[in-house]
């Protein structure tokens, strides 16, 4: 690329350094209307001058205003005293190095077939078990060579669009502070304003802020400090009629000026001089660099729709689709900037999002909650201190406004009021007791219709009312709660896009006025986006054989007895029940043709129990125990038919594997009914899975596909981990980690679980020692040796993460292998990513099928240096197909390419559930399923014992205390139970 050299003149007489600083209008007196009056100082003594007397000739010199985005009340109380300079790095330190010569928009690249070597091998830090790994940074993986060899070759197109940058674009960064805090709206509206009648100080150009605190801009500005004040006229909704009708019904809006405090400080220069290391052809873009223009190339979308984390929403992309439940679906796109082997790309993909459907508190709650369906033919009633709770729960952290006075005023919703809107009374700003219901008569002139109801407390620490009635969902709110299994049907049918039409819809959102290219930021900036996907070449591996003629049980080698088993039946109807002895047959039919076989002594009697015993934990725990007794203490699983989804589905599965000892497989009576011949098959494998069979293996042991590592004399343990957390507005659950590791050689489709709950929303494991170190005994005790290998998969993790992620759970790993006497095997640590937003589509246009099981991509699209690679290893049958990123972290195993791809590939067949490849690789998807297990455990028992505090007075000093697991039962914790 060209350089190209940015420079502007300006010939407009600027004003003179000596006035005081620009007002764009007159600060009159500062009143809000809940707070003491903000006063501001008539004359802004302490501000800077902000123009210097004479014009530079190669720049342009403007100011740009922006701030942070909150939605808090009420505003601040004082006048905040002015931002301290922060100094600026030296020089030398503001420099940022060049990028290459960008390719093509499309290019295609060429493997070369000469292999490189591995180069993180002669630079990472060997560690020494046990010690410590603070003194050296280990060093991600790098890429062993250029990438894989193995397979057939298909052409594809990516969904990455070439950025392209001009080296020599200077970026001004800026930190701006905007007091009272504003709406994310307001403050748009007062950069727009500034933008508008400072044009002599933005000369022409628009800036760049993502939203929080921090400006970009391509030119200087005069001064490193800056401070002025701007009176912007808000509109305000009318009081609500005096009739007390509908309060969406709205009078003609009015418009109230309120007055803000702008100052804004210089934090950053980045240079675009070109700044190679000696013997490399290129160096990276720092990563504030990147950021800076990601938040360039986010300017257009966050200014036309609304942004949710790296995710845009429109009504214009297909509009919204009430999914139920107080709840909207939305269309938008994900936007981001990587760094890859082409260089800087844009990742643009199809997203999906519920969200808060605005409307008034009352409707809300009767579209969400089934029990309040009639609260408006019934407003007298009041609730129930078990509907209270879920009235606050499905309230708390909501943003809602009020339509009974002018200002518009937003609120969180913290919690509920003790006692109901009739009872209560507050103390006004003189000491006098005043009753809420008699306050809103002779103030607003309305009379409270939901007197029994409780009033929302909006206030962490101090009593603040509002009733329900008066109050308005705002828009634009993400829903966070947890979406019911009719919700989630209807979000995934929104997002369920064939690839043809997927990729339409991206290449739209590319051309179309809310794209990144759109707007004016990639012109002021020297950026050059490109419109066409990115295309390259993938390679489709050949899948391997498998043997699944006789699989091989533990269940085998118990003199062919069978398995002893029971079915219990929890509610159904007369008709339903009539099917469970035909259903026995089929499924015992099913099991002996694949190998499992089910004693048919312990099914003569069915345990039928009524549909509420699911509600009653202790009378839940006597009849399995009943049942564990009529087999004389001597059973192994028990089948549970249930009539519907309940949440004792928990209650079950925890007291089973935890005080039982048996293991359980739920399914419900409308499938049973059906007797479809592939839900028995499925049922059938889990079955095997958790009894402890092993029904899929492959033909050629995993030895005889990576002999140059692999022997059948030197077993290798595969090692899955991942930690779940609590939903977002949970603040006092622990998260649950589960690690699971293989047992066997060299089939390796059976695994062991650990699990623990650790701190609250902690990601990195803190007891992976403990827990690495018991499933190698487990190892040990069931190979009479341990390991000479361990490949360990992490899932969850994100990319910010990597670094920390390696640094101790590597060093965690390590710890546990100190245990075992002159122990010290050869690492690979995998992170395995499925919540990202690549999609691969096939190159021809006139096919509209999913890119094939074993599609691997490595290069392109992959990181410029690291060991990373997307696998597709499942067949798409519906929507799109996601591939699989596996990033490599550590390898001391030396694996290449084609080996580890193939060695994951293959791995995808083995998972125990089903005969076809999987999405992720099983020991990845073993611990999602483990670590789901143990969240089960702890969100049943929170539940049962009356739930979590009153969102309004829980603690914030401290982290909340972790809640242990229950232990499993001797007869369960070695047993696939949580397939």
């Amino acid at each position: 690329m060209e350089e190209k050299t940015k420079n502007h003149h300006s010939n407009k007489h600027i004003r003179n350094s000596k006035s005081r600083t620009p007002l764009l209008h007159k600060p009159p007196p500062f009143h809000h209307a809940h707070t003491n009056p903000l006063l501001f100082p008539s004359s802004p003594h302490h501000s800077l001058n902000l123009l210097s007397t004479g014009i530079h000739s190669s720049y342009y010199y403007y100011y740009c205003f922006y701030s942070q985005f909150h939605n808090t009340l009420p505003p601040l109380p004082f006048h905040p005293p002015p931002p301290p300079l922060l100094p600026l790095p030296p020089p030398d330190q503001r420099f940022f190095n060049s990028i290459p010569k960008p390719l093509s928009l499309s290019p295609v690249v060429e493997r070369k077939q000469k292999k490189q070597v591995s180069e993180h091998k002669a630079k990472s830090l060997n560690i020494k078990a046990g010690g410590s790994t603070e003194a050296a940074a280990l060093v991600v993986a790098k890429r062993p060579d250029s990438g894989g060899q193995d397979g057939s070759v298909i052409y594809l197109l990516a969904n990455h669009f070439l950025v392209k940058v001009d080296p020599s674009q200077k970026i001004y960064h800026y930190n701006v502070d905007i007091s009272p805090h504003p709406s994310k709206e307001v403050a748009r509206m007062i950069k727009q304003k500034l933008v508008e009648t400072a044009g002599d100080s933005f000369s022409g150009t628009v800036p760049a802020f993502d939203g929080r605190q921090n400006i970009y801009s391509p030119v200087e500005f005069q001064e490193d400090r800056l401070e002025f004040f701007v009176n912007l006229p808000i509109q305000s909704c009318n009081t609500l009629k005096k009739s007390g009708g509908d309060l969406r019904v709205k009078q003609p809006q009015k418009k109230i000026d309120k007055l803000f405090r702008v100052s804004m400080r210089l934090v950053s220069k980045f240079d675009g001089k070109k700044q190679r290391k000696e013997g490399e052809s290129w160096a990276p873009l720092p990563q504030e660099y990147i950021h800076a223009l990601d938040v360039i190339l986010r300017e257009n979308p966050t200014e036309k729709c609304t942004s949710i984390g790296r995710s845009f929403y429109s009504s214009s992309m297909g509009g919204s689709k009430e999914i139920g439940g107080g709840a909207v679906g939305l269309r938008g796109f994900f936007q981001s900037l990587r760094k890859t082997q082409q260089g800087l790309a844009l990742n643009i993909d199809l997203s999906i999002a519920a969200f808060h459907e605005s409307i008034g508190v009352i409707a809300y709650l009767q579209k969400r909650l089934e029990f309040l369906k009639d609260l408006s033919r019934n407003k007298g009633r009041e609730l129930s201190l078990e509907e209270r709770r879920e009235v606050e729960k499905a309230l708390k952290n909501i943003r809602v406004f009020v339509c009974h006075r002018e200002t518009v005023q937003r609120y969180r919703v913290f919690g509920l009021t003790e006692e109901i809107t009739e009872s209560l009374w507050f103390q006004d700003r003189d000491g006098k007791q005043l009753r809420v219901m008699s306050y809103f008569k002779d103030h607003y002139n309305y009379e409270i219709q939901f007197k029994s109801l409780p009033c929302l407390q909006i206030s962490r620490t101090r009593p603040c009312y509002l009733p329900m009635e008066l109050c308005m969902i705002c828009e634009g709110q993400k829903f966070l709660g947890k979406l019911s299994d009719d919700q989630t049907a209807k979000i995934m049918k929104m997002g369920c896009q064939r690839p043809n039409e997927r990729k339409e819809t991206i290449d739209k959102v590319m051309a179309g006025p809310v794209g990144p290219s759109s707007g004016n930021q990639a012109r002021e900036f020297n950026l050059e986006v490109s419109r066409d996907m990115t295309l390259l070449k993938g390679r489709v591996l050949q899948p391997p054989k498998l043997k699944l003629d006789r699989p091989r049980s533990l269940v085998e080698s118990r003199a062919f007895k069978g398995t002893r088993w029971a079915l219990m039946s929890i509610g159904g109807s007369s008709d339903q029940k009539s099917t469970v002895p035909k259903f026995i047959n089929e499924l015992t039919q099913k099991c002996e043709h694949l190998g499992v076989f089910l004693s048919k002594n312990t099914t003569s009697t069915t345990f039928f129990e009524p549909s509420n015993i699911l509600n009653n934990i202790s009378l839940l725990e006597l009849k399995l125990k009943e049942i564990q007794r009529a087999a004389s203490n001597n059973l192994q699983l028990i089948i549970c038919v249930m009539e519907r989804k309940h949440k004792g589905y928990g209650d079950l599965k925890r007291i089973a594997e935890t005080r039982i000892g048996v293991v359980t497989q739920c399914c419900l009576y409308p499938n049973i009914t059906k007797l479809n011949s592939q839900f028995v098959s499925n049922l059938a494998l889990k079955i095997n899975a958790k009894i402890g069979g092993t029904m899929t293996e492959l033909y050629n042991s995993i030895p005889s596909h990576i002999p140059r590592l692999f022997r059948l004399d030197e077993p290798v343990i595969f090692m899955g981990a991942d930690v779940t957390h609590p939903h977002p507005f949970d603040d006092c659950s622990p998260s649950v980690a589960a690690v699971v590791g293989s047992i066997n050689w060299p089939e390796a489709n059976r695994y062991v679980s650990r699990m623990r709950s650790q701190t609250h929303r902690q990601e990195i494991i803190q007891d992976l020692d403990v827990m690495v170190k018991e499933l190698l005994e487990d190892f040990q005790k069931a190979l009479k040796k341990l390991p000479t290998r361990i490949i360990f998969f992490r899932d969850g993790v994100s990319e910010t993460q990597f670094k920390k992620v390696l640094q101790e759970e590597l060093q965690s790993i390590k710890t546990a292998c100190t245990k075992f006497h002159g122990y010290n095997p050869t690492i690979t640590f995998a992170v395995v990513q499925k919540r990202h937003h690549t999609r691969l589509f096939r190159c021809d246009p006139v096919c509209h099928e999913n890119i094939p099981p074993g599609t691997v991509v490595d290069t392109v699209i992959t990181h410029p240096k690291e060991f990373d690679f997307y696998l597709c290893s499942h067949l798409g049958v519906k929507g799109t197909s996601r591939p699989t990123h596996y990033h490599i972290l550590w390898d001391e195993n030396e694996f290449t390419s084609d080996e580890l791809q193939r060695l994951v590939y293959n791995l995808c067949y083995t998972f125990v559930r089903c005969t076809k490849p999987v999405s992720i690789v099983p020991p990845a998807y073993y611990a999602h399923l483990a670590a789901y297990r143990g969240r089960l455990y702890i969100e049943r028992s929170s539940e049962t014992n009356g739930g979590s505090m009153n969102p309004s007075y829980v603690s914030r000093v401290g982290l909340p205390k972790t809640i242990p697991l229950p232990k499993l039962s001797d007869n369960v914790k070695n047993l696939m139970f949580y397939c």
